[in-house]
């Protein structure tokens, strides 16, 4: 029996890249590359499990340089020396059947300082984040801002000449495309700071270096992505104005896709008592231009019709996918009351799910339905 959901549905996006389906796996660190940022065998297993039904696979985040490695076990895009293994990465996804995209960032003032170069983080402005035992930034110079940006365009490259099908930018969850276009986060007197026009220049200006080196590189289509975050709960932080003035322009140069990161794809405003979706404000202003994608909590096939029956076209699925790998083979295969929507404690070897996000995930109460 196969099912007819809306799902399953193939998508073609802008580039002319077809999608199998309208369901993505969602980027989630899973701390499991090598020491050097190159991709372990722990890795491939574990996307080997979850890329078989997915249209898509958008990997954990790969940092550019040494200084924004944002986690341990962190996938690296840095060096030519990690293509053999983001080639391998990439094969493995496409051996399931699934679109590979990889996430590139640079995590800022956000990067454990015993993670990169002489234990100093880098960010727009000398401001550290509102959270506990949060360590002040060095503000990046020019030369370092324009090293950051050619960073990108080379990480790009690297991803093209993996056989990866594209890559998105990671624009979100307070890493450092955000801080440059938070007022909270950037402070700068420059050119790169000051007003909201400013604040955008260097997210676009490193939209701009991965779209040049697509250009220069990719021979045939390849998918660019951009992941946002649109609000700040800081004073002064980004506000959904900000947001819809970016993603304004966002819209404007030849994405795929807009990827919008929300714990719940429902969820109200942040920093005011505003119970409208900024997922339905959002694709409301765009998306009759470019594709936006939905996700944040959607953990039954039901839920998924749901928020595809809002207008967006494309959602992505990361707890549901951590406790069920075979989420949309059990819909595909009408076996959706077989979908398991909680985790056992016994499931950390058949989910091939590594120690440290495994003792994450019990380490914050109410991240994962527990079946005891």
């Amino acid at each position: 029996m196969t099912s007819n959901r809306k799902m399953l549905q193939t998508y073609t996006l802008p580039s002319g890249v077809e999608l199998k389906n309208r369901v993505m796996l969602a980027p989630m660190t899973n701390f499991l590359s090598n020491d050097d940022g190159t991709v372990s065998a722990q890795e491939l297993a574990y996307y080997e499990k979850r890329s078989g039904g997915v249209g898509a696979v958008i990997t954990a985040c790969a940092y550019v340089l040494p200084h924004g490695k944002g986690f341990a076990g962190e996938i690296g895009a840095n060096r030519d020396e990690q293509i053999p293994g983001l080639k391998k990465l990439a094969d493995t996804i496409h051996s399931e059947g699934a679109k590979a995209i990889l996430q590139i960032f640079h995590g800022g003032r956000m990067c454990p300082p015993e993670l990169v170069p002489d234990e100093e983080i880098l960010s727009a402005s000398a401001v550290p984040a509102e959270r506990e035992g949060s360590k002040t930034p060095r503000a990046m110079t020019e030369d370092e801002i324009q090293e950051t940006i050619q960073a990108f365009g080379e990480a790009t490259r690297r991803a093209i000449e993996a056989g990866f099908d594209g890559v998105e930018l990671h624009g979100a969850n307070t890493y450092l495309l955000q801080q440059f276009f938070s007022p909270h986060s950037n402070r700068r007197e420059d050119g790169w700071g000051g007003s909201l026009e400013n604040r955008m220049k260097f997210p676009l200006a490193v939209l701009e270096s991965v779209q040049a080196a697509i250009k220069k590189h990719a021979s045939g289509a390849f998918v660019l992505g951009y992941r946002i975050s649109p609000e700040e709960r800081e004073n002064p932080g980004i506000t959904m104005d900000d947001t819809l003035q970016l993603v304004d322009v966002l819209a404007t140069r030849n994405l795929d896709y807009v990827h919008v990161s929300l714990s719940d794809f429902y969820q109200g405003s942040m920093r005011e008592e505003d119970p409208t979706p900024r997922m339905e404000m959002i694709k409301e202003r765009i998306g009759h231009i470019v594709p936006v994608i939905g996700v944040g909590s959607l953990h039954t096939p039901d839920e998924v019709e749901k928020a595809l029956d809002t207008g967006v076209p494309l959602i992505a699925l990361g707890r549901e996918m951590i406790m069920e790998p075979n989420w949309v083979e059990k819909v595909q295969n009408g076996d959706e009351e077989n979908i398991r929507v909680t985790l056992r404690k016994d499931a950390q070897q058949e989910l091939v799910l590594p120690d440290p996000l495994w003792n994450a995930i019990f380490s914050v109460p109410g991240w994962f339905p527990i079946e005891e």
